[in-house]
């Protein structure tokens, strides 16, 4: 599990980006974020790089996000 905390999307991103490139292939990272602009930035991200947005669950202002690695 990553909580990125109310880090903003930039640096939100490129802390995803490493942590997903230290992954295999299928592996599954679940995502906490309370930054609201994480809720356009990630399943953007997620179609630019490839991987699967599989679930976004909205608590109040934060967001949890289960991402699938596919490259």
């Amino acid at each position: 599990m990553y909580d990125a905390g109310p880090t903003g999307c930039g640096e939100l991103i490129m802390n995803l980006f490493i942590k997903m490139k230290k992954m295999d292939k299928d592996q599954v990272i679940e995502v906490k974020s309370y930054d609201p602009g994480a809720r356009e930035d990630i399943p953007a991200w997620c179609r630019l790089q490839g991987h699967t947005l599989l679930k976004r669950l909205d608590q109040g202002k934060n967001s949890v996000y289960y991402i699938r690695k596919n490259k």
